[in-house]
């Protein structure tokens, strides 16, 4: 019995390791069937890079106006103190703060009475003198006569003569304290010394002016009406090597147009003109002070606004503009795509200038006669072709103007 267990054990042995070997013998058919496939298949050749739509623009030299553009402050031509000239208590406010005056007009007025009293007084003094003089007078021509004859002494023509001079001299002070308390008088009607804008009073009715608290108010003539701004030491050397290397032309003589546009970005109707630009520069500031005089009929300007200046005139000749899409912002710099005479799209980093409109000025990078792309660079790679579907139209250069924004605080292109 035992004998016939292990004959079937061994029979079933040598067929699971037939079985066995008959698998490892289809595996190995099975991968070097693979194999064979695998080296007989040819990989197929790479796809054709796809041609990129984009529209371009030709780039070319032009004269190119340029309008500098700064940040001023308004002030009037004349900002005058209103100041009280004698002592007294502050008895009436004539205006309505804020208001426009005339010249001459009656702001305040000061307790009038102790002058009307001084004035009186002066003028009785004066009569006094007068009548002084009418007695010495006569004595006089009594007393010549006289003395012609021998009636009377010399000293007796000389004392006369003499009373009558005290007595015209008298008259003469007399006369003088009359004026002064005249105009005491009238300085307590304080009044407008210009026509203009007037601010508010500094001192309420019923105060005491004296010499050490004289102000009472400001008025501030509106026309003509000050612009002032300024320009940076770096700017005016950068606008002097600009205008020596003929990258920048100012205008015959100087004469720069001005106009400015107010906080609410709407622009002033009324041009103006540069009437001084010091020629010293403030340690303070660092900057020169530059002044633009405006008309102002209307009185829409005030002093005080800030405004934004724009100074014309100057031109850039043969400056390369291309459209602002055009123009890709990276923090190493700006570039654009330009394309070669393969078709196909390479970067070129740019140095942009001052706007023109929709246009970048190019300062560095960009010569005249080269197309770049202006509507989809932003799917573009070096070296990847592309398709042109159109050209994108030049913009009105010529009738617009460049804006270079202030890179300090406040400055311009005058010097």
């Amino acid at each position: 019995m035992m004998g016939q267990v292990r004959a079937v054990g061994a029979t079933m042995a040598a067929a699971t390791a037939k079985h066995a070997d008959l698998r490892w013998w289809l595996c190995a058919m099975g991968g070097a069937a693979l194999m064979l496939t695998a080296c007989g298949r040819q990989e197929p050749p790479p796809a054709a890079a796809q041609a990129v739509p984009v529209q371009v623009f030709q780039t070319r030299a032009h004269d190119l106006p340029v309008t500098f553009e700064f940040v001023g402050q308004t002030q009037s031509d004349q900002a005058v103190d209103v100041r009280a000239r004698v002592s007294g208590f502050l008895v009436k406010r004539n205006y309505v703060e804020g208001a426009m005056v005339r010249e001459n007009q009656v702001l305040f007025e000061i307790d009038h009475k102790p002058f009307q009293t001084q004035l009186d007084a002066a003028q009785a003094q004066l009569s006094q003198q007068k009548a002084r003089l009418d007695v010495a007078r006569a004595n006089l021509a009594r007393v010549k006569p006289l003395a012609a004859q021998n009636a009377l002494s010399q000293k007796d023509l000389d004392d006369a003569t003499g009373q009558f001079h005290s007595a015209v001299a008298g008259v003469e002070q007399a006369t003088a304290e009359v004026e002064t308390q005249k105009l005491n008088l009238s300085y307590t009607y304080v009044r407008a010394p210009v026509d203009g804008v007037s601010s508010f009073g500094v001192l309420p009715v019923g105060a005491y002016v004296s010499t050490t608290n004289s102000l009472l108010t400001t008025v501030s003539t509106l026309s003509p009406m000050r612009i002032n701004f300024s320009i940076s030491e770096p700017q005016t050397l950068e606008f002097r090597a600009q205008q020596q290397n003929r990258q920048l032309v100012v205008p015959p003589d100087r004469h720069y147009s001005v106009s400015i546009v107010l906080a609410d970005g709407s622009e002033y109707p009324h041009k103006g003109r540069i009437t001084f630009a010091d020629a010293t520069y403030s340690p303070q500031t660092g900057t020169f002070l530059v002044r633009a005089e405006m008309p102002n009929p209307n009185n829409e300007l005030q002093p005080g606004q800030f405004v934004r200046v724009l100074v014309g005139g100057a031109t850039r000749p043969n400056a390369i503009v291309v459209p602002q899409r055009a123009v890709m912002h990276g923090p190493k710099g700006d570039l654009v795509f330009i394309v070669d005479k393969e078709g196909k799209a390479q970067p070129r980093p740019v140095t942009v200038g001052e706007l023109s409109g929709p246009m970048w000025r190019i300062a560095q990078g960009l010569e005249a006669g080269e197309t770049v792309v202006v509507d989809g660079a932003g799917k573009l790679t070096a070296g990847a072709p592309v398709q042109v579907t159109g050209e994108a139209p030049l913009a009105a250069v010529g009738a617009g103007s460049a804006s270079a924004p202030a890179k300090s605080a406040t400055p311009s292109a005058t010097r």
